[in-house]
């Protein structure tokens, strides 16, 4: 029973991870890379924070997907870029940490 909650856990931060992936491949493009757009690390970082305020059933669901939301972003979060485009000169890579 344990070990299905760890799979579980690790699926919803792949999940999470994914996402946040795609979002800095894809979305960015497909909006022409706004300005006005905050960094999806700030998301991930919301999503961990709000974990007390979730029903205990799904909390850690939650907070590892935000985790994964959050570690996506990482060099972002490094640098504390909040609102901005990214560099359109970085090459991109889909399982790299951008």
């Amino acid at each position: 029973m344990l070990a299905m909650k760890i799979f579980l856990l690790l699926i919803a931060a792949a999940v999470g991870y994914s996402l946040g992936r795609w979002g800095h491949y894809h979305l960015n493009i497909w909006l022409k890379n706004p300005s006005w757009a905050p960094h999806h690390w700030i998301f991930g970082l919301l999503l961990m924070a709000a974990v007390p305020f979730y029903p205990s059933t799904i909390k850690w669901m939650i907070f590892f997907f935000g985790l994964g939301l959050f570690i996506s972003d990482l060099k972002d979060f490094l640098m504390m870029k909040v609102v901005g485009p990214d560099d359109e000169d970085e090459t991109k890579k889909f399982f790299g940490i951008d």
